[in-house]
């Protein structure tokens, strides 16, 4: 009895010990890790937050103060699955000797992936160099280009604390988000993944107080200068182009007019009586688009603050033929962010031009049309610049909070 005893209590501390260990090894997920993906022959570093256990594991992909945290998650065993359905993206990997190795899955616009590897270790901070040696690029800069939609420059506003750099590249279209990165070697070296925007940045100073900037991106590798504006200016290079001048109405004493389905598949018109004599936010969108998931939490505050006064939001929305069959991720999208106002089918991003015949050079993800109590356009912003931009953001915000005021308070 007394060996069968032992041998029960031996059982026992097994078990305990081995479920022990294998909390253990679950908890162990749950800190700061970085890694790096792959992404058309690029090694792009990452930082992703993971917490949680079992069937509560999160994760947050982490570019500065931006996060992109997932709807769900597990973890079983080594196995880690995390979801961010509003991109309708999937990251699996497994935990091998204190790293985790997997890949990124999901439609990855604009370059067609579908699957990305990864792997990351804990994060180690790094020591800062001697402060005497860290070049200063802190403040404003404009980068010279020749874009596909016709800009001869971008912002680059740049924010740095001794070797860390935080950064965006901010275009027509909305900007980076935030790239974050180090000083060293010589350069700082300036990176984005958040599941989406893989970028690759790296930045020399030059003598005359210029930036070598060399840009990895969907588009490839690219060589650029960036300049002071002051400089930019006075070597006569071009301005950024206006956000409010880039797209307009082929005649703009005609009202924008659009007629689409909801989600249940209800025809919705701009002629319809909820739009009469209302101040309407009309949002070209698309969830598959980073930019319109940057300008979705602040068209859902100005709805909320100004629905009661008279203003709606119809968000047209664009998606992919796949997505179009079931709409799984624009729900959830609305879902996630917690869209209040009208969302429309427009179609496949393709076909924008041919479904809102009236809008001249509508090429930007997003674009927001403002109309007046009267029907007509009063303004058109193409892009969105989000808090990785710095001060473009509040000034956008106050832009169109101060429009949209206006244009309510105007008569009936």
């Amino acid at each position: 009895m007394r060996h069968a005893w032992h041998f029960v209590t031996g059982a026992l501390a097994l078990i305990v010990g081995l479920t022990l260990t294998l909390s253990a090894a679950a908890q162990s997920v749950s800190r700061l890790w970085e890694g790096t993906v792959a992404v058309d022959g690029l090694t792009i570093p990452f930082r992703i937050q993971i917490s949680g256990a079992g069937d509560a594991v999160k994760g947050a992909f982490l570019n500065g103060d931006e996060k992109v945290t997932s709807t769900s998650g597990r973890l079983d065993g080594d196995s880690l699955v995390l979801y961010f359905d509003e991109y309708a993206e999937t990251l699996r990997a497994t935990l091998k000797n204190g790293e985790l190795q997997g890949t990124i899955e999901g439609k990855f616009s604009p370059a067609p992936h579908s699957s990305l590897a990864f792997q990351a270790k804990p994060f180690v901070p790094e020591k800062d160099p001697p402060a005497e040696n860290i070049p200063s690029i802190d403040g404003r800069w404009e980068i010279q280009v020749k874009s596909p939609k016709g800009e001869s420059a971008w912002h680059f506003v740049v924010r740095q604390t001794g070797a860390d750099v935080s950064a965006a590249i901010l275009r027509v279209d909305g900007d980076t988000g935030a790239l974050t990165g180090r000083y060293e070697d010589g350069k700082f070296v300036l990176s984005h993944f958040s599941g989406e925007r893989p970028y690759l940045l790296d930045v020399s100073p030059r003598s005359d107080g210029s930036l070598d900037i060399v840009l990895n991106d969907y588009s490839g590798k690219r060589e650029l200068i960036a300049y002071r504006p002051a400089d930019a200016r006075a070597k006569g290079l071009p301005e950024p182009t206006d956000p409010t001048r880039h797209t307009r109405m082929a005649d703009a004493g005609q009202p924008l007019v659009f007629n689409f389905p909801d989600l249940d598949g209800h025809l919705v018109a701009s002629s319809d009586a909820r739009f009469r004599s209302k101040v309407v936010l009309v949002n070209i969108t698309g969830s598959w688009c980073p930019n319109c998931h940057d300008e979705a939490p602040f068209l859902v505050a100005l709805y909320r603050k100004y629905h009661s006064r008279g203003l709606e939001i119809v968000a047209l929305d664009f998606e992919e033929q796949e997505q179009l069959q079931q709409l799984t991720r624009l729900r959830a999208f609305i879902k996630h962010y917690g869209i209040e106002y009208t969302v429309l089918v427009g179609g496949e991003p393709g076909e924008v031009n041919q479904k809102l015949p009236q809008l001249v050079n509508l090429n930007a993800w997003p674009t927001t049309v403002v109309v007046g109590r009267d029907g007509l356009v009063k303004a058109i912003h193409v892009g969105f610049a989000s808090a990785a931009s710095g001060e473009f953001n509040p000034e956008l915000k106050q832009q169109f909070t101060e429009q949209i005021e206006t244009l309510l308070a105007e008569n009936r």
